[in-house]
């Protein structure tokens, strides 16, 4: 009768193989964030090329400093409008390595066309 009364209480706390007193699961890992800064002005991005790792969570965070811009990004479905003097955030995972172009989707005068850069996902 006592050793079931000790099974009985082992099996309460948390069993012999169980978790450590006063020990919770853990919970799951919030994945780090790359927050690049990215600016756009007649006709460039800057910094390019940008630069991640592959499966990276990254925020860029775009601001238009002179006429209103867009960023189209194919390889990842991004396409944001950005108006002149503000900051957008773009979010997504770099899910895929490789060498990804990108530029203005906005038409923003004569050099509109030369305005493109490059995503760089290192494995």
């Amino acid at each position: 009768m006592r050793t079931a009364k000790i099974l009985l209480a082992i099996a309460m706390l948390g069993g012999i193989n169980g978790p450590a007193s006063g020990s919770q699961a853990s919970a799951p890992e919030t994945p780090q964030v790359h927050e690049i800064a990215v600016t756009a002005k007649k006709y460039e991005f800057r910094p390019n090329p940008i630069r991640v790792a592959k499966g990276e969570h990254v925020n860029l965070v775009i601001t238009a400093l002179d006429h209103d811009h867009g960023f189209k990004l194919d390889e990842y479905g991004i396409t944001q409008s950005i108006k002149k003097g503000t900051s957008v955030t773009i979010e997504f995972t770099a899910d895929k390595a490789g060498t990804f172009p990108f530029h203005c989707s906005v038409f923003c005068g004569l050099g509109h066309a030369g305005m493109k850069g490059v995503l760089v996902v290192e494995e």
